[in-house]
This record gives structure tokens, sequence and C-alpha cells, in this order.
């Protein structure tokens, strides 16, 4: 009876009945119609993303082609020079890469001096340029002397009088004696004719290529800068002028190198060699040959024009990247940062390895397609080298559309950028909105430099400055240079005291009237060359 019972039971469940239903041939063959069917149109739309990113790809990559833009990074790579030749073949930089490090032992002197040196507090004159407070350098090097490193001090004089620059001069060279050694290594080295460092370009990983010279070439630049205005204080104009030059050669041992880095570090450690420059005109301390010699060095910057080599090697570090990932030799989630994270990037990160594993192959096609549509979209109208000219309020108009561009949603901005194929714009272009107006800077202080090297020339003959710039042409310049952000002549005019005022109105494009900004080429004031009042 029990038995009968729970047979019944069993027959009465719907469960049993839909599992019975459901394992009927005709609802399995239904079932794998539908599968098969699923299987092709995702094999279709497959196949039709893959034809139309590679499509819309290789259309615009053959365009950029034909205007002569050079795609694939190993073309950018510098070819070798032999070591005979080669200013990089010195024991410093050997060590260097061999080690794999950016500290060689710098734990000298200055190092040490440098952290303890106090910085001027920023005010309404902070944009005009100062001379080194050589008195507080002494009394660092001093502490050094006497065994006070253990002591957290601040030195700081504001005698910036000649009478104490030239005192102190002695004794800041003196401090300075423990870089000697490896200055004189790189001062031999730099009557090579070519600068190849050893960077070893893994084109399997170009953003962990190791650049260690980099910041060393700077940190030699800077030790120069200190050197060559104390040399100046102490009347030795010779030997500072052999410290100016060594520290442009520097500078310019990065030139060849494909990497933006390495160009905003030449740009940076020319500007920190015109301050030894400034220096030795505002106390008129070079003489006619040496004037001849700066002015020649300094016209032959032209930052604009090279900054094309970097740029180019950037995009075509991010179509290679591209390709990597599509390799499978890097998730997105270790190339992303805060460009592409949110508060919730746990999460978003996952889902942007997971779709990036099963997208077609086309969406890696379009995302390089993007990558160098909005890359030539932000740099547009913002420079041009054969004008010289830079344009910032393209600049910024440019800057606010990509953010706009590549901008996320509720998703959050990793999401977004990975369904809109913006990844590697997101992660990339952000850092090129600064360079043009580093190299505008750059161009401006060269420029003003060498504008001031023949305004001196022109007042060791006349005794004064000339009441306008045209009065150096031809004598003492061939062609005047032009303000890279307006395209007309640097404003200038003489002073009461008889100095003169040199500017740029400057990357908001107004002119204040020779008025400088909070820091030295600030976003807002007049970027000014002039002299403190005697």
């Amino acid at each position: 009876m029990s038995d009968s019972s729970q047979a019944s039971v069993l027959e009465r469940s719907s469960l049993l009945r839909f599992l019975r239903g459901l394992f009927r041939w005709r609802v399995i063959r239904l079932a794998l119609i539908v599968l098969a069917w699923t299987a092709t149109v995702i094999a279709l739309i497959y196949a039709e993303e893959n034809w139309r990113g590679r499509r819309a790809w290789n259309k615009y990559r053959l365009q950029l082609e034909a205007r002569g833009e050079q795609l694939d990074l190993r073309a950018f790579i510098p070819k070798p020079v032999a070591d005979s030749e080669n200013f990089a073949a010195t024991p410093f930089f050997t060590f260097l890469f061999a080690h794999k490090t950016n500290s060689h032992d710098w734990l000298d002197n200055y190092a040490w001096a440098l952290k303890r040196i106090s910085k001027p507090k920023t005010t309404n004159d902070a944009g005009n340029r100062s001379f080194t407070d050589l008195a507080a350098w002494e009394m660092a090097f001093d502490a050094i002397r006497l065994g006070r490193t253990n002591r957290d001090q601040k030195f700081k004089s504001d005698k910036v009088d000649p009478q104490s620059r030239a005192q102190a001069a002695q004794p800041v060279l003196e401090g300075l004696k423990d870089s000697e050694e490896r200055l004189a290594e790189v001062r031999a080295a730099s009557q090579r004719p070519y600068s190849r460092y050893p960077v070893f370009y893994d084109l399997d990983n170009p953003w962990g290529i190791l650049l260690p010279h980099v910041v060393n070439v700077k940190l030699l630049c800077q030790r120069l800068q200190l050197r060559a205005c104390a040399q100046l204080a102490a009347g030795r104009s010779q030997d500072a002028l052999q410290d100016v030059k060594l520290a442009l050669y520097l500078a310019d041992s990065l030139k060849e190198e494909p990497f933006l880095i390495s160009y905003m570090v030449r740009v940076a450690c020319v500007q920190i060699t015109i301050q030894p420059v400034w220096e030795g005109l505002a106390e008129h301390r070079w003489s006619e040959a040496q004037l001849q010699e700066l002015q020649s060095r300094l016209q032959q910057y032209d930052f604009l024009a090279d900054i094309k080599h970097p740029l180019g090697a950037e995009r075509a570090a991010g179509i290679l990247t591209v390709d990597l990932v599509r390799r499978k030799q890097y998730l997105l989630s270790e190339l992303s940062d805060a460009e592409l994270s949110d508060s919730s990037a746990g999460s978003s990160d996952t889902l942007m390895n997971l779709l990036s594993r099963v997208a077609p192959r086309g969406w890696y096609y379009q995302e390089q397609l993007s990558y160098c549509r909005l890359y030539e979209e932000q740099l547009k109208g913002t420079f041009d080298p054969s004008q010289r000219r830079v344009w910032p309020s393209q600049c910024q108009s440019n800057a606010r559309e990509l953010d706009r561009r590549i901008a996320g949603g509720r998703l959050g901005k990793g999401f977004h950028a990975l369904m809109r194929h913006h990844v590697m714009a997101a992660l990339l272009l952000p850092a090129l909105n600064n360079v043009t107006g580093r190299s505008a800077r750059a161009q401006t202080a060269t420029d003003q430099a060498a504008l001031a090297c023949a305004l001196e020339r022109y007042r060791l003959v006349h005794h004064q400055f000339p009441d306008k710039l045209e009065g150096l042409v031809p004598v003492f310049i061939e062609r005047l240079p032009h303000d890279v952000i307006t395209g007309k002549p640097f404003v200038y005019h003489r002073t009461e005291d008889g100095q003169f005022a040199l500017y740029s109105v400057g990357w908001d494009e107004r002119d204040d009237g020779g008025v400088a900004g909070k820091t030295l080429f600030a976003e807002k004031g007049d970027w000014v060359w002039s002299y403190p009042s005697r």
C-alpha cells in the first residue's frame, strides 16, 4: 500500500514531470538549435567587429604613414655609436645601468646642504629672478665641516649683495670639492661628439624601460649651476663659462632619446643652466667673447621643433601597448592608474580584465584608432614649429575636450573607457597636457637669455642699453626672436635706473605691463627678464 502511494506521489510531482519533459529529445534538439544559432550570431558579431575594427585602423594608419608619420617604436631607437665617440660610455653612467639604480653615491656635501637651504617664499615678486643665496650655502657647508649634520637646520641669509656673495664664493667652492672627481670625468667625456646611453629598449615592455641616467643628468646640472654662480661671484668668469657649457652639453646628451621624460628633463636642465647666465649678466661679469659664445649657444635651441621626435615615440608606444594587451602580455589593471580608476577600482579592474580577455580583436584596432585620433585632437592647433608659436588657449581647450571625451559615468571611468575604446587615451594622453607649456617656457627662457647677451654686448660698446630691440640688428644679433605666445617681438623698455625690462605676455596671453606672477613662468603674470635695481 505504501509503495503504491509513494509511486502515486512521484507521478504527481510537478518537478519530476518537468524534468521528464525537459529531457525529451524534441526539447534537447530545440535547445541545441538555439545554442547553435546563438554561437553563430556571436561568431558573426565577432567577425563583423574584427573586420570593422581592422578595416578602420588600417585605413587611418595608411593615411598617417602617407603623411610621413612613423608608427613603429623601433624606428625611434637611436643607433649605437663606438665607445670612443660616446659621451655616455663613462664609468659613472655605466655603473648606473649595470646596477639598475637611479643613485650613484649622491650623498655628497651638496645633496645634504640642498635639503637645508630655505626656499624663498612665494610672493608677488617671486616671479622675477634673484641671485643665488651663496651665504646660505656657505653656512650649510660650514655645518657639514663642523660635523653638525644631525641637526634639522634651515639656512637662509638674504645677503645677496656683491660683497657678501664674493665672500661666500670660495667656501662654497670648497664645499663642492667632493663632486669634482665626478664632474671631471664627465667634463673629459664631453669632448666626444655623440651621446648614446646604454638603454635596453625592451619592446615587450616599453613602459618598463629603465632610465637611471635621466635624474643623474639633472643632478649634475644642479651642481654645475651652483658652482658656476660661485665662480662668477669670485670673479672667475671663464671657469663659470666652462661649467655653463658642460651643463648645456649634459642637457643635450638626452636630445636623441625617444622619451618624453628625457625631453622634459633636458628642458629643465637648460632652464637650470640659465641662472648663472643671468647672474653674470646682472653683474656685468661676462666679457664680449664670452657673451658671443653664450649667445650663439643659446640661439641653437628650438624646443618646439625638438618635441616632434619624443611625441611621435609616445604615440608609437601607445600603439605597441595595445598590441601587447591583445597578446595577453599586459592586463588592463596593470596599466591602469588614477586616470582610469575610481573608488570602486577593484571591481572595475576585474570587469575590465574579464572583458579584455573576451573582447573581439577588432576592439583592439578600435583602441589604436581612438588613441591616435584623440592624440591628434589634443595637440591640434596647440603649437607650430615652423612659426615657432604656441597657443595656450587652444592647449587648455583641447585638454578640457579630452577630459570630456574620456570621462566616465556611473559604471566608473575604466569601464566607460573600455566600452568607448578610450583605454589607451585615458591612460596616456593626459600626460601630454603640460608638454607644450613647458616647451614654451623653455623657449622663452633661452630666447630671452640670448637677447640679454646681445643687449649686454650693445652696452659694452655704447655704455647704455638701446632704446629699442631693433637697435641690436644686425651687429649684435642677426634676427630678433619673437614671443612664442604672441608671435610678436618681446616687450622691451629701458628703466629709470639704466637697466631694462624684457618680457613675454605669458601663459595667460595678457600683457600685465611687465608684472611677473607669483613664481617664475607662472600660469598668470608676465614672463620677465630684468635685473635688480642698483
